[in-house]
């Protein structure tokens, strides 16, 4: 019986592969669209995961997410130090600044400040030079990305490709000589802006003047001591907040879910997706049913049970669910590797199979629920008609 279901599901082309393309289309636009979201949200809090090395950040207790700085006093780095369990606190600077490029025009870009002594927070990997150069005078380590496209200067022929900056090249940032020494590997923020590390204390020459520059207070806790029981003397001792790595990354993403319009806009294209997806493959799936209901009442009248029956649809619609899922996710997979390279943000973890799965799967369950009630109420009387 499952070889006349097969063939009978393949025997109309047309409408078979009708099926399987609504079913793909479903599973792609189920795949891809939350892919992206899922990327952009991951690179909301990117700045924070690329600094790996302290376990709490501690901040202004108004600041809601991590691009949302409100400078503290240089004082407030001695009062954290100054708290039991903390085993080293460094501060850091993080502002937008427009960089001055070589053909005159500016470009805004992420200006990260490092403690001077010890360079903590500095980027994660290191593509040319070291970190250690930042030391030397008028220092700064650039985004690779950004040295290739928005930091990269213009093409001498017009028309040309722009040529990426590299070590020793000069930019200026706020009217001041910055020399590029390094170049790092660091993962795109939300906004895809080119991130310029430098030293605490040069990036304070850098940025506008303000009577408060200090952005973030990088804290280490001692071993073995518990990071709760550490924020919450930090934020009583001092009135500011204090989050561990993973918290921080917490309220940057709730953030972004609840103040921005993204969740919504990616929501109704997965939506609109299984939908219309669900529209074509049921549609077409109850279409081939009807063509075939005199198989089904001949297969009734020769005494076949309608579990069988039921059986045979199934089959049916786990077959063509099946490719279409397959082709969906596959073409998702070799979308976001084409993409890799690019600025586009894309992030596919295993979870997303089972999502799209589970989408697929109830537009083939409903699908086949149709059908099957339809073939359940057909009289066998049926195929001796007319």
């Amino acid at each position: 019986m499952n070889h006349i279901a097969l063939k009978m599901l393949m025997g109309d082309r047309g409408k078979y592969f009708g099926i399987v393309m609504g079913l793909t289309f479903a599973s792609l636009i189920m795949t891809q669209q939350p892919a992206i979201f899922l990327g952009l949200m991951n690179r909301s809090f990117s700045f924070i995961t690329d600094v790996g090395l302290p376990d709490i950040w501690v901040m202004d207790s108004k600041v809601q997410f991590v691009d949302d700085i409100k400078p503290l006093q240089d004082t407030e780095l001695y009062r954290v130090r100054g708290i039991s369990g903390v085993e080293w606190a460094m501060p850091m600077y993080k502002g937008m600044q427009k960089a001055r490029l070589a053909d005159g025009t500016y470009q805004n870009c992420i200006l990260v400040g490092l403690d001077d002594a010890t360079l903590i927070g500095g980027p994660p990997a290191m593509v040319d030079g070291k970190i250690e150069d930042l030391r030397r005078s008028d220092g700064v380590i650039v985004d690779i990305d950004g040295a290739k496209d928005k930091l990269a200067k213009p093409s001498p022929t017009p028309g040309g490709k722009s040529i990426p900056i590299k070590v020793g090249d000069s930019l200026e940032l706020n009217d001041r000589r910055a020399i590029v020494v390094g170049l790092a590997k660091v993962t795109r923020t939300f906004q895809a802006q080119p991130v310029v590390y430098t030293t605490y204390s040069r990036a304070k020459n850098y940025a506008p003047r303000e009577r408060k520059l200090l952005s973030f207070v990088l804290v280490k806790a001692k071993k073995g001591q518990n990071l709760t029981e550490l924020t919450r003397r930090i934020r009583e001792n001092t009135g500011l907040a204090a989050y561990t790595r993973q918290e921080f990354m917490d309220l940057t993403y709730k953030y972004f879910l609840k103040n921005t319009g993204i969740p919504i806009n990616f929501g109704i294209s997965v939506t609109l997706g299984f939908i219309v997806g669900s529209a074509i493959a049921g549609q077409t799936f109850y279409n081939f049913t009807l063509e075939n209901l005199r198989q089904f009442g001949v297969l009734k009248a020769m005494g076949t049970s309608n579990w069988v029956l039921l059986r045979m649809i199934l089959l049916q619609a786990v077959l063509v669910g099946s490719i279409g899922y397959g082709i969906g996710v596959g073409l998702t997979a070799l979308f976001g590797y084409s993409m890799r390279n690019t600025i586009l943000a894309f992030k596919f973890p295993w979870q997303l199979l089972i999502f799209s799965g589970a989408g697929v799967s109830l537009i083939c369950v409903l699908a086949a629920v149709i059908s099957i009630l339809k073939v359940i109420r057909l009289e066998p009387a049926v195929v001796f008609k007319g």
